[in-house]
Protein backbone atom coordinates (compact mmCIF):
# COMPACT_ATOMS: atom_id res chain seq x y z
CA UNK A 1 0.00 0.00 0.00
CA UNK A 2 1.58 3.32 -1.06
CA UNK A 3 -0.16 6.63 -0.09
CA UNK A 4 0.21 10.50 -0.29
CA UNK A 5 -1.12 12.04 3.01
CA UNK A 6 -1.94 15.82 2.59
CA UNK A 7 -3.10 18.31 4.53
CA UNK A 8 -1.41 22.04 6.00
CA UNK A 9 0.57 22.23 9.03
CA UNK A 10 -1.56 21.91 12.11
CA UNK A 11 -4.11 19.69 10.11
CA UNK A 12 -2.36 16.80 12.04
CA UNK A 13 -0.60 14.69 9.32
CA UNK A 14 2.49 13.93 11.47
CA UNK A 15 0.22 12.17 14.36
CA UNK A 16 -1.49 10.36 11.61
CA UNK A 17 1.41 9.17 9.48
CA UNK A 18 2.72 7.77 13.26
CA UNK A 19 -0.27 6.17 13.89
CA UNK A 20 -0.19 4.17 10.43
CA UNK A 21 3.37 3.60 10.73
CA UNK A 22 2.42 1.84 14.34
CA UNK A 23 -0.56 0.39 13.27
CA UNK A 24 0.21 -1.34 9.58
CA UNK A 25 3.86 -0.83 9.90
CA UNK A 26 4.27 1.37 6.98
CA UNK A 27 6.74 3.60 6.48
CA UNK A 28 6.59 7.64 6.55
CA UNK A 29 8.54 9.04 3.78
CA UNK A 30 9.50 12.76 4.46
CA UNK A 31 11.97 14.62 2.57
CA UNK A 32 13.26 16.63 4.55
CA UNK A 33 14.29 13.41 7.01
CA UNK A 34 15.28 11.41 4.37
CA UNK A 35 17.78 14.04 3.22
CA UNK A 36 18.97 15.16 6.61
CA UNK A 37 19.36 11.03 7.24
CA UNK A 38 21.16 10.49 3.79
CA UNK A 39 23.39 14.13 4.39
CA UNK A 40 24.71 12.15 7.65
CA UNK A 41 25.00 8.73 6.52
CA UNK A 42 27.17 10.45 3.66
CA UNK A 43 25.17 7.98 0.87
CA UNK A 44 26.10 8.66 -3.16
CA UNK A 45 22.99 10.83 -2.70
CA UNK A 46 23.36 12.57 0.36
CA UNK A 47 26.70 13.75 -0.47
CA UNK A 48 25.28 15.33 -3.93
CA UNK A 49 22.78 16.85 -1.83
CA UNK A 50 24.90 18.36 0.57
CA UNK A 51 27.03 20.01 -2.07
CA UNK A 52 23.84 21.91 -3.81
CA UNK A 53 22.62 22.90 0.29
CA UNK A 54 26.08 24.29 0.66
CA UNK A 55 25.65 26.34 -2.39
CA UNK A 56 22.75 27.62 -0.91
CA UNK A 57 20.54 26.30 -3.71
CA UNK A 58 17.56 24.13 -3.65
CA UNK A 59 17.67 20.55 -4.13
CA UNK A 60 16.77 19.44 -7.22
CA UNK A 61 13.95 17.19 -8.41
CA UNK A 62 16.42 14.34 -9.44
CA UNK A 63 17.96 13.96 -6.12
CA UNK A 64 14.86 14.25 -4.15
CA UNK A 65 13.84 11.12 -6.37
CA UNK A 66 16.62 9.29 -5.99
CA UNK A 67 16.80 9.61 -2.54
CA UNK A 68 13.24 8.52 -2.30
CA UNK A 69 14.25 5.53 -4.86
CA UNK A 70 17.12 4.23 -2.71
CA UNK A 71 14.67 4.35 0.62
CA UNK A 72 12.14 1.98 -1.12
CA UNK A 73 14.57 0.05 -2.10
CA UNK A 74 16.13 -0.35 1.27
CA UNK A 75 12.51 -1.05 2.57
CA UNK A 76 11.84 -3.69 0.41
CA UNK A 77 8.25 -4.46 -1.58
CA UNK A 78 6.47 -5.63 1.36
CA UNK A 79 6.52 -2.66 3.48
CA UNK A 80 3.82 0.69 2.83
CA UNK A 81 4.75 4.11 2.04
CA UNK A 82 3.39 7.31 3.32
CA UNK A 83 4.55 10.10 1.42
CA UNK A 84 4.86 13.52 3.37
CA UNK A 85 5.50 16.62 1.62
CA UNK A 86 6.14 14.87 -1.80
CA UNK A 87 5.12 15.45 -4.65
CA UNK A 88 4.11 18.95 -4.19
CA UNK A 89 3.97 19.59 -8.14
CA UNK A 90 2.98 17.84 -11.50
CA UNK A 91 7.16 17.32 -12.11
CA UNK A 92 7.24 15.10 -9.17
CA UNK A 93 3.52 13.75 -9.36
CA UNK A 94 5.19 12.08 -12.52
CA UNK A 95 8.27 11.27 -10.94
CA UNK A 96 6.87 9.23 -8.45
CA UNK A 97 4.53 7.18 -10.96
CA UNK A 98 8.27 6.31 -12.85
CA UNK A 99 9.87 5.53 -9.61
CA UNK A 100 6.99 3.69 -8.01
CA UNK A 101 6.70 1.69 -11.72
CA UNK A 102 10.40 0.80 -11.36
CA UNK A 103 9.63 -1.44 -8.29
CA UNK A 104 6.30 -2.60 -9.38
CA UNK A 105 4.25 -0.63 -7.22
CA UNK A 106 1.88 1.81 -7.40
CA UNK A 107 0.01 4.78 -5.88
CA UNK A 108 -2.89 3.13 -3.85
CA UNK A 109 -4.65 6.51 -2.20
CA UNK A 110 -4.22 10.46 -1.85
CA UNK A 111 -5.84 11.22 0.97
CA UNK A 112 -6.42 14.99 1.97
CA UNK A 113 -6.69 16.05 5.71
CA UNK A 114 -9.24 19.00 5.35
CA UNK A 115 -9.64 21.39 8.08
CA UNK A 116 -11.39 24.83 8.41
CA UNK A 117 -8.52 27.58 7.91
CA UNK A 118 -10.36 29.61 11.48
CA UNK A 119 -10.61 26.42 13.28
CA UNK A 120 -7.45 25.73 12.38
CA UNK A 121 -5.77 29.10 13.77
CA UNK A 122 -7.62 28.91 16.99
CA UNK A 123 -6.17 25.09 17.25
CA UNK A 124 -2.51 26.56 16.62
CA UNK A 125 -2.47 29.55 17.96
CA UNK A 126 -3.78 28.32 21.44
CA UNK A 127 -1.35 25.97 21.81
CA UNK A 128 1.83 25.63 24.40
CA UNK A 129 4.23 22.88 26.49
CA UNK A 130 5.66 22.99 29.63
CA UNK A 131 8.64 24.45 29.41
CA UNK A 132 10.17 21.59 31.70
CA UNK A 133 8.62 18.03 30.45
CA UNK A 134 7.55 19.29 27.24
CA UNK A 135 3.40 18.24 27.60
CA UNK A 136 1.28 19.89 25.83
CA UNK A 137 -1.76 22.18 25.91
CA UNK A 138 -3.97 24.39 24.83
CA UNK A 139 -5.55 27.94 25.92
CA UNK A 140 -9.40 26.42 24.90
CA UNK A 141 -9.24 22.79 24.86
CA UNK A 142 -6.99 21.56 27.75
CA UNK A 143 -5.73 23.48 29.91
CA UNK A 144 -3.76 22.68 33.22
CA UNK A 145 -5.67 21.35 36.11
CA UNK A 146 -4.79 23.92 38.64
CA UNK A 147 -3.72 27.33 36.62
CA UNK A 148 -0.35 27.36 35.92
CA UNK A 149 1.08 24.24 37.17
CA UNK A 150 1.73 21.58 34.88
CA UNK A 151 -0.33 18.21 35.44
CA UNK A 152 2.41 15.97 34.32
CA UNK A 153 5.71 17.02 36.57
CA UNK A 154 4.33 20.58 38.17
CA UNK A 155 6.52 22.27 36.88
CA UNK A 156 5.53 26.77 36.00
CA UNK A 157 7.36 27.79 33.41
CA UNK A 158 5.57 27.64 29.92
CA UNK A 159 6.47 28.32 26.63
CA UNK A 160 4.89 29.17 23.18
CA UNK A 161 6.64 28.97 19.63
CA UNK A 162 7.39 31.92 17.73
CA UNK A 163 5.56 31.20 15.04
CA UNK A 164 2.26 29.85 16.32
CA UNK A 165 0.60 33.47 15.36
CA UNK A 166 -2.23 33.93 13.56
CA UNK A 167 -0.24 35.58 10.50
CA UNK A 168 2.27 32.60 10.29
CA UNK A 169 -0.59 30.49 10.18
CA UNK A 170 -2.79 31.74 7.29
CA UNK A 171 0.74 32.32 5.34
CA UNK A 172 1.26 28.59 5.49
CA UNK A 173 -2.29 27.64 4.77
CA UNK A 174 -2.12 29.99 1.81
CA UNK A 175 1.33 28.08 0.72
CA UNK A 176 -0.50 24.74 1.02
CA UNK A 177 -2.79 25.51 -1.06
CA UNK A 178 -0.47 27.15 -3.84
CA UNK A 179 1.89 24.22 -3.69
CA UNK A 180 -1.31 21.51 -3.63
CA UNK A 181 -3.51 22.90 -6.34
CA UNK A 182 -1.38 21.55 -8.95
CA UNK A 183 -1.55 18.21 -8.27
CA UNK A 184 -4.68 17.57 -6.50
CA UNK A 185 -6.76 17.22 -10.00
CA UNK A 186 -4.20 14.95 -11.54
CA UNK A 187 -5.01 12.52 -8.91
CA UNK A 188 -8.42 13.34 -8.99
CA UNK A 189 -8.94 12.22 -12.48
CA UNK A 190 -7.24 9.06 -11.49
CA UNK A 191 -10.11 9.07 -8.51
CA UNK A 192 -7.39 8.15 -6.25
CA UNK A 193 -8.41 11.48 -3.87
CA UNK A 194 -10.26 10.89 -0.39
CA UNK A 195 -11.11 13.93 1.43
CA UNK A 196 -10.70 13.75 5.13
CA UNK A 197 -12.43 16.12 8.23
CA UNK A 198 -9.02 16.91 9.63
CA UNK A 199 -10.84 18.93 12.22
CA UNK A 200 -12.67 15.48 13.89
CA UNK A 201 -11.24 13.90 16.84
CA UNK A 202 -8.00 12.33 16.36
CA UNK A 203 -9.11 8.68 16.53
CA UNK A 204 -11.96 9.46 14.10
CA UNK A 205 -9.65 10.80 11.13
CA UNK A 206 -6.98 7.38 12.14
CA UNK A 207 -10.84 5.28 12.21
CA UNK A 208 -10.96 7.01 8.56
CA UNK A 209 -7.83 6.50 7.31
CA UNK A 210 -7.67 2.90 8.41
CA UNK A 211 -11.18 2.18 6.72
CA UNK A 212 -9.44 3.27 3.41
CA UNK A 213 -6.56 1.63 3.42
CA UNK A 214 -8.19 -1.57 4.23
CA UNK A 215 -10.36 -1.07 1.50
Amino acid sequence: MNIILLGPPGAGKGTQAQRLVERFGMRQLSTGDMLRAAVKAQTAVGLQAKAVMERGELVSDEIVSALIGEELDAMGPSVGAIFDGYPRTAAQAESLDGILAARGRQLDHVIELGVDEDALVERITGRYTCATCGKGYHDTFEQPKVAGVCDKCGGTEFKRRPDDNEATVRTRMAEYRAKTAPILPLYEARDLVKQIDGMAPMDDVTGKIAAIIKG
